[in-house]
């Protein structure tokens, strides 16, 4: 039988089944007794009548309880013929059963025949599964002959269970138009092998295969794959303008299967994602567990991202401390529905409120602050000095000097890169707000710093801009050809911040390893044949000049400062200078300034406290002079 492409009735499917094993039956007898015609019409119709109505009402129940007949026959797979055969098996087992018993206890007859029974069990395995793969077959020609789409050569990244079930799936989906090549594995061992019939090529035959066989596509099929070799083949990709996709975590599969659709385009967090750092989870867990922590900032990128790591690492409380509400409301949702487990505590609140923050750490208590909120958006705090210094100044020494009060023992303040050597409002304050920090450091609580540059899918960062403006049509605005950023995942930031937690005695800045800097030029060239458009015909990049106070490249370290290794390879620690004796007294005239707000006076200031910092392409450059 050849089921039609829409959903055959079940009942149909089981009817079916009970008609071929009947048939089975009587093949088994015809076989037998040698297909005498006669013989076997005595003995099915005048010895055997009650016999087959037991046989099918065996079968139907156990067909029914197993249901055989409920999978979709054009999508067989191997967990169906397991179940085919166990209800199949259980069948012929209970008439054995029967048989003996007849013989046994009742002195009877076999109701059937050993022989038959024996020959019925693999011609109704043989018929069912037989009608099975080939409406699989003749389904998956059909689908491929109504096509009218022209067929695309794809190849699969990734010859292990997960390459193999993303063939798998591609070729049960009657709606792909695609032809598989082949698959590309970075093992040489597996080099001209080949995998259910598909060959497996090395990956540094894949320019020449995506010459050869005008590749369209390649979907990568590796669950955790190395990050050097998948940027290699990203290249090589987009260079070639090779569309390329990504078979998503397991873990994200729909009810723990994967279907075509899940199948989606790769993100550029992708390319410039890296292999997975190493942590050291139980001096973690040793600092956390247990533990009250504070976390400002706690509906932003990175304060969050803090949270989900802290989550894994039982503390006995986590307060979330954010002034953004629908963010805040938004995370709470998600720690409930992934972290059921997890202990927290929802506390909406300005760092820049002393009464507030006051109130908040003599009811909780904490013993570790992490201290992520702040203004970051440059533009925007050149524009607003005031706020800048309320927020990432007047914040962090109400978070520092209630942290002295109320003993806390670590106190670890996220900071930029644009903090170094500043051209710019917010990394000055930044700056100011380190040195606030690292000046009141005593015996009992310990300050710590931890600067990186920008993150990958963060509030506010480059990225998320490009896809927006891409999706609306272009422009990509780009504000200097030469504009270079260093980039890190959120989590791969958290997880640092975490680490240099547990290893920090006081008066460090930790400056961590962001690999190469992107030349941001290149990341919106890159960004755009990943969306499969060409740029100069699709889509333009226009270059709209420096904005006030940004820089063409960041830094982590000022010139005068001076690194230190530490055990992890990722994490080093930064010598700081040593700020003026006086240097308290002009922060607090500074915080004072918020209420004249002068925007010249404040910058001034800034100048003073932090002598590097000089500003580029601002109305504050005259100041410099």
């Amino acid at each position: 039988m050849l089921l039609p492409k829409s959903k055959t009735p079940r009942w149909i499917v089981f009817t079916i089944d009970l008609g071929l094993s009947l048939t089975a039956l009587i093949l088994a007898y015809f076989i037998r007794f040698e297909f005498n015609l006669a013989t076997v019409r005595f003995e099915l119709l005048d010895k055997a009548k009650l016999a087959i109505i037991i046989y099918l009402c065996i079968k139907a129940i156990i067909f029914y309880t197993l249901k055989i007949h409920q999978s979709l026959i054009r999508y067989t797979s191997l967990h169906d013929i397991k179940r085919l055969l166990l209800a199949i098996g259980y069948s012929s087992l209970i008439l054995f059963v029967i048989n003996i018993f007849n013989a046994s206890y009742l002195n009877k007859e076999h109701l059937l025949p050993t022989s038959i029974l024996i020959m019925e069990f693999f011609i109704s395995f043989s018929f069912l599964m037989g009608i099975r793969f080939t409406t699989k077959v003749f389904y998956i020609e059909s689908s491929q002959k109504n096509k009218n789409q022209k067929i695309e050569n794809i190849l699969i990244y990734g010859a292990g269970v997960s390459g193999l079930i993303t063939k798998r799936t591609l070729e049960k989906d009657g709606e792909t138009n695609f032809e598989l090549i082949g698959f590309i594995d970075d093992n040489q061992k597996l080099k001209n092998t080949r995998l259910q019939g598909t060959k497996i090529y090395h990956t540094s035959n894949l320019e020449q295969l995506i010459e050869k066989n005008k590749i369209k596509k390649i979907i990568i099929a590796i669950q955790q794959p190395n990050y050097d070799y998948q940027k290699t083949i990203l290249d090589i990709c987009i260079k070639k303008s090779v569309q390329v996709l990504q078979v998503p975590s397991s873990k994200n599969w729909i009810n723990g299967d994967f279907s075509t659709s899940q199948i989606k385009k790769i993100k550029i967090e992708d390319l410039l994602g890296r292999n997975p750092i190493y942590l050291h989870p139980e001096k973690i867990q040793a600092e956390i567990e247990n533990q009250i922590i504070l976390v400002s900032g706690a509906a932003g990128s990175i304060g969050s991202g803090i949270i989900k790591q802290l989550s894994t690492y039982n503390p006995k409380l986590v307060i979330l401390l954010d002034q953004a509400e629908s963010p805040l409301y938004d995370l709470e949702q998600e720690l409930l529905h992934n972290s059921p487990e997890f202990k927290f505590e929802i506390v909406i609140g300005d760092i820049s409120n002393f009464l507030r923050m006051e109130r908040l750490f003599d009811y909780f208590k904490p013993k570790i602050v992490f201290h992520a909120a702040a203004y970051k958006h440059v533009p925007l705090m050149e524009d607003n000095p005031s706020e800048a210094i309320n927020t990432n100044v007047l914040g962090t020494k109400n978070l520092v000097d209630l942290s002295l009060r109320f003993n806390v023992d670590k106190f670890v303040m996220i900071s930029t890169d644009k903090a170094v050597n500043p051209t710019n409002v917010m990394g000055a304050s930044k700056r100011i707000a380190e040195i606030y920090a690292q000046s009141q450091n005593n015996n009992h609580t310990k300050f710590i710093t931890t600067r990186f540059g920008n993150v990958l899918g963060s509030n506010g960062s480059v990225i998320p801009l490009f896809k927006k403006q891409i999706e609306q049509g272009g422009p990509i605005t780009i504000t200097d050809k030469r504009v270079t950023r260093f980039f890190m995942t959120i989590p791969e930031a958290c997880q640092l911040v975490l680490e240099a937690s547990t290893m920090g005695n006081g008066n460090e800045i930790f400056v961590f390893d962001m690999g190469e800097s992107v030349k941001i030029i290149d990341l919106a060239r890159k960004m755009i044949k990943l969306s499969g458009l060409e740029e100069g015909k699709d889509i333009e990049i226009k270059i709209t000049g420096l904005r006030p106070g940004e820089k063409l490249y960041e830094e982590l370290l000022a010139e005068e400062e001076n690194t230190v290794n530490t055990y992890h390879p990722k994490i080093l620690i930064a010598k700081v200078r040593k700020s003026p004796d006086n240097v308290e007294a002009k922060i607090e005239s500074l915080i004072k300034l918020f209420d004249s707000q002068n925007n010249e006076s404040i910058v001034k200031l800034m100048k003073e406290i932090v002598p590097e910092f000089i500003s580029n392409n601002s109305d504050f450059s005259n100041l410099d002079k």
